[in-house]
């Protein structure tokens, strides 16, 4: 088997209103799309979130990637990988660059099962038929107060989710602890609350300040409550909190979430694998993890992560997005996108390949 051609594409898709976190608010979602082709017809898809830059992961693809692919036998997974890091190093370690590479080992890997005829999390062991998920939300808009706060929170325990998330940092911690105060209140005591700061604060002072206002609301963890590049802060507002921080879905690659655990930065990691190298460097990073039974819980990207997730033992449960709530919205691209059951459970697909297919009218439509 050989490759016969990549390409890679910018998509940009328009919110319908702006929606913000703790530091930034967003009007569309970019992302970077890439097909691997084979010489025999089969077709991989990988993609990475852009956050405005996914034309440029896109050219990295062309001009950096695909010259070091092509011709060579896709199912050569883990010296593929090598080659496009190692032959990048200089310039392609973290950020935009390892994104280009996600979506080429992503659709690699696509390929490979598609040969084999058997579902990703299969051939990479099969350890469950479903994974759990939860409701992520909580977002910022300037006309959503507590009672719209409640009214999403509510609609998620409709949906069946015994565990949501919702955003802080954004505000004073006042104003924080009343928004936290009202989502415990809506979902009651017996649900888990998580929380997510986007790397706000910036001292170990103000994050452990914040984050211990939020104690008597019970939050199963709080994620990136600084910016993840203060690994040693990070370490010392986890080692302060009666509960755990959660953070790596800005991080790269297994070494970087080897320091994050080294240091007792995180109890809980959250790789992405459009983000840290892909299906290849996320698996490394998660049996990595299983070895010292830290629980992996993947940021967004619930298509895919749901595949990968049902093939480990150490996974701990998938982040959903409910596409009306016009915060992340890739499953407009999807043609047919995983969703949790009424009890927040995720069939894990069945079809060759990672079960990602997407819509080509729709990639036209959002096409930049």
């Amino acid at each position: 088997m050989e490759i016969a051609a990549v390409e890679s594409f910018p998509i940009e898709i328009p919110l319908e209103s702006p929606v913000s976190f703790s530091n930034r608010t967003l009007t569309f979602r970019d992302h970077a799309v890439t097909r691997v082709r084979t010489e025999s017809g089969l077709e991989g898809v990988g993609y990475s979130l852009g956050y405005e830059t996914a034309p440029l992961i896109a050219d990295a693809v062309e001009s950096r990637l695909a010259p070091v692919v092509e011709g060579e036998d896709p199912r050569d997974t883990a010296r593929l990988w090598e080659e496009m890091y190692e032959g990048n190093v200089q310039v392609g370690r973290h950020g935009l660059f390892l994104r280009a590479i996600s979506t080429v080992d992503m659709a690699l890997w696509d390929i490979t099962a598609k040969a084999a005829g058997q579902p990703l999390h299969k051939l990479l062991g099969g350890y469950a038929e479903s994974v759990p998920s939860y409701a992520s939300g909580g977002y910022y808009r300037d006309d959503k107060g507590h009672e719209g706060l409640r009214a999403e929170v509510s609609r998620y325990l409709d949906e069946g989710h015994d565990t949501v998330k919702m955003k802080v940092g954004r505000r004073s911690v006042d104003e924080e602890v009343d928004r936290v105060a009202a989502v415990r209140d809506e979902i009651g005591d017996d649900r888990t609350l998580l929380l997510d700061a986007n790397g706000v604060w910036s001292s170990t002072t103000e994050a452990v300040r914040a984050c211990r206002a939020f104690e008597p609301y019970d939050p199963y963890f709080i994620e990136e409550p600084v910016m993840i590049d203060r690994v040693e802060t990070m370490a010392e507002v986890n080692d302060a909190l009666s509960y755990p921080v959660a953070t790596g879905e800005l991080e790269g690659t297994r070494h970087n979430f080897a320091r994050l655990h080294d240091t007792g930065a995180a109890t809980v990691l959250q790789p992405d694998v459009t983000v840290c190298g892909g299906i290849t460097e996320w698996l490394r990073i998660a049996n990595h993890a299983a070895a010292y039974d830290v629980p992996i819980a993947p940021h967004y990207n619930w298509n895919i992560h749901t595949s990968l997730l049902g093939a480990i033992e150490n996974g701990l449960f998938i982040e959903y997005f409910y596409r009306d709530m016009d915060v992340k919205v890739f499953d407009d691209v999807v043609v047919d996108p995983v969703e949790p059951d009424d009890s927040g459970r995720i069939p894990l697909p069945d079809e060759p390949g990672h079960g990602v297919q997407l819509d080509e009218a729709a990639l036209q439509e959002f096409s930049k």
